[in-house]
């Protein structure tokens, strides 16, 4: 609740979302480790354990894709917020009692869950102000399972509400948390090939519709809520 206090105070403070995360991931690991098994694709990708942070750090690689691609999206996504998958795998490893580094399996797919989530943005067409993180950390819950994303999205919610914009963003992050429960599986991807596809065409496939609510609130009010930085 300290940490959440902190990210309140301060959305660009990443290493309290990875506190929350840890303190409140549950068995949500353990559940998706054994779903990506139970799957043909998942058990390549287990089998496989790609580190998805080296990869998406690799310039090159993102280079090659064409416009219009998820991989050319993304990387124009990083590079105009200058962000980077080691960047954001650092902040993660500031937390005192995390494991996210071991020699595990499950902590490989914990590490995935963590590097894909600005892929999610580009996927989903939130931006990093406060309610489009808001609105992904919503829409991942159900696809991970993770209490802590709860937390984080209920917080944020309410903050919005009680700044009372007279825009829908309290609607918005639900319609996020609800687009989360009907997309495919995202966790399950093959991540390297799903870079190469059309950005449209992988939103079709993965049932994935515009974010419509947050699109009506302006990027003004995005960062509007009580104890948020403007």
């Amino acid at each position: 609740m300290r940490a959440f206090g902190r990210l309140v105070a301060d959305k660009e403070d990443t290493r309290q979302v990875f506190e929350i995360m840890n303190a409140l991931a549950g068995r949500s690991i353990e559940w998706g480790y054994q779903r990506l098994m139970d799957t043909p694709q998942g058990g390549i990708q287990a089998y496989q354990q790609v580190e998805l942070s080296d990869r998406l750090q690799d310039r090159d690689w993102l280079a090659g894709f064409p416009e219009g691609t998820v991989g050319a999206a993304y990387l124009a996504f990083i590079d105009s917020r200058n962000l980077s998958a080691y960047g954001l795998a650092a902040e993660s490893n500031k937390v005192a009692d995390t494991e996210i580094e071991a020699a595990h399996p499950r902590a490989w797919y914990a590490r995935r869950i963590r590097d894909v989530h600005d892929i999610w943005h580009v996927l989903t067409g939130y931006q990093t102000d406060a309610l489009g993180e808001a609105c992904v950390v919503a829409f991942s819950l159900p696809q991970t399972r993770s209490t802590g994303f709860g937390l984080i999205a209920a917080g944020a919610a309410v903050q919005f509400m009680r700044a009372r914009t007279g825009h829908p963003c309290g609607r918005a992050v639900l319609q996020a948390w609800r687009n989360g429960r009907k997309a495919s599986w995202l966790p399950g991807e093959d991540y390297e090939a799903l870079m190469a596809e059309p950005l449209d065409a992988a939103r079709a496939r993965l049932r994935i519709p515009r974010p419509t609510l947050y699109e009506r609130v302006p990027p003004q009010t995005r960062n509007a809520y009580l104890g948020g930085q403007a």
